[in-house]
Order: C-alpha cells, then structure tokens, then sequence
C-alpha cells in the first residue's frame, strides 16, 4: 500500500516540484551528515586505531573495554538506573495523566506548574540538592532533630536514589504531557459505546485507554529512556568527576576517559552503547508496532 503511495505522489508532482522539494530538504540534510552522520563515522574510525589515530588495531580497543572493571560498574549501574526509572516513570506519569484529564477547571494551570522542574537550570536543582542531602543539610537537620543519626545521602548507597528522585521528579511533568496527548486522541464515542454496556470506568481504562496508548507508550518509552543519559549534569555537580560506587554511571566513566584523553577506549565504548541503545530501541518498536 504504501509502495502505490509513493508512485502515485511521484506522478502526482511535476519535475520542478520534486526539485524544490529537494531543495527544501538540503539544509537538513547536510545537518544531519555535517552533525551525526560524520562525526559517528569519525568515532567508529577512532574506536579501530590507536589514541594518536595513525596505527590501526582492530578491536583492541573494543577488548580493552570489555575487561575494564569501572565499565563493568559503570554499565551495571545504567542497566539498574534504567531499569527501575524508567518503568517508576511511566507508571507515575500515566496515573498522573489520567488524574489531571478528570480536572477540568484549572488544567493547565498544573500542567504549567508539572513542566517547572523540566525547565529549571540544572545549576539551580544542584545547589538545592546539595542544601537537601548534603551532611549538613535539611534532611539530616531533621533527622537529628528526631534523634536518629545522620545518613550520608551523597556518599553512600543512598545516593542512587537520590538519583532516581532527581530523574523522577525532573522527568515526571514531561511525561505527562505526552501521555495527555495521546488521552486526548482516543475517541470519546469509545467510552460512551462502553458505559452503554455497563463497563466500569476500571474495566474502560484496561480495555480502551492502555490498547490505544500503544504508539505512545513507544514514543514516552524511547524519550524517556534518551532522557534517563541525561541526569549525569546533576550527579556530576553534585558529586564530581568520582561519586559513590552506587552512582558511578557510564557519563562519569566517558567523562574521565575525555579528560584523560583515552580516545581509543572513549569511541569503543561509544558505539558499543549505540549499538545498545538502537537494538532496545528497535524492539520497543517491533514488539508494540507488532500487527
């Protein structure tokens, strides 16, 4: 069907159309080779050659970082981070679509206040985190208030979490809005069909809502997940270059083998987690696109 598609635009546009077209799409397309296309292809070529970029070594540097034992800790802890975040997220941020599309009066004044912490510099969410959990912080304040000893939420296991509170929290207004995009789309008739016939609005929600937010929970999963690379900014302002084991992520591991101008190792590990990430993604999309 779409191969006719296709023949049937083509003869469709003059000569002339398909040539502004083209010129139309140019600019973009030589942002994305100048941008994306060279640049991987450049790292792809430092992964294979020795850190001056003059001697070819094949895989070595593949192997190097296969054995290293930070990369192991590194990639444990992003599969753990991405693991509990991401599915805490989608759950939150659906219950939290749902809820706001049965206000009907003020919407969008709380869909304004879910963005804030979207938008908020990443600096100013540091230095409030660091008044909350740092040792001499709010939370530790209160706690010996209580009389219970201090916890070190940045040296410690503890600092995970507080990881994942971040990601959450900054994360969560986000979701939301996409997931109330796609609430929007979902036919109205749908759920009047359904209460003609008794359903309960549990019964609408399980057999309704969630089949037809297939297509956006692809789109929130993927974005969400792009998005989970992204709290290195505030793990590493608030803890430096080395934080607890806990939290010691794949960002931390790039950042110091840039700083250490470890190249080789540096764009080895780099394909290697995009070749991670556009495997997860295409069976996201081959399991919930499935016919």
């Amino acid at each position: 069907m779409k191969k006719h598609k296709m023949i049937a635009w083509t003869h469709g546009t003059t000569q002339s159309e398909r040539r502004w077209a083209c010129l139309f799409l140019f600019p973009s397309t030589l942002g994305l080779f100048l941008f994306y296309l060279l640049p991987l292809a450049q790292t792809v070529r430092s992964s294979l050659f020795d850190p001056m970029g003059t001697n070819f070594i094949g895989l070595e540097n593949y192997q190097a970082v296969l054995n290293n034992d930070a990369f192991h800790l590194a990639f444990s802890n992003t599969c753990r981070f991405i693991c509990i975040c991401i599915p805490m997220l989608l759950f939150v941020s659906l219950i939290g679509a749902v809820m706001l599309g049965l206000i009907r009066k003020g919407s969008n004044f709380f869909k304004s206040v879910l963005l804030l912490p979207y938008a908020i510099p990443v600096a100013s969410i540091v230095i409030v985190w660091k008044t909350l959990f740092s040792s001499n912080g709010l939370l530790n304040g209160m706690l010996v208030g209580l009389g219970c000893q201090p916890v070190s939420f940045l040296n410690s296991g503890a600092a995970f979490w507080v990881l994942v509170f971040t990601y959450l929290w900054r994360n969560n207004g986000y979701d939301i809005i996409l997931w109330m995009a796609g609430l929007e789309s979902i036919s109205k008739t749908l759920y009047e069909a359904a209460a003609v016939d008794g359903a309960t609005p549990l019964q609408a929600f399980l057999f309704i809502t969630l089949p037809n937010l297939k297509s956006t929970l692809v789109l929130t999963s993927i974005l969400s997940l792009l998005n989970s690379f992204k709290v290195f900014r505030e793990a590493y302002l608030v803890a430096g270059s080395y934080p607890d084991n806990s939290m010691y992520l794949l960002q931390h591991l790039f950042n110091n083998w840039f700083l250490s101008l470890d190249i080789g190792r540096l764009s080895a590990a780099a394909v290697l987690l995009a070749l991670v990430l556009c495997f997860v993604i295409y069976v996201l999309c081959r399991v919930w696109w499935k016919k």
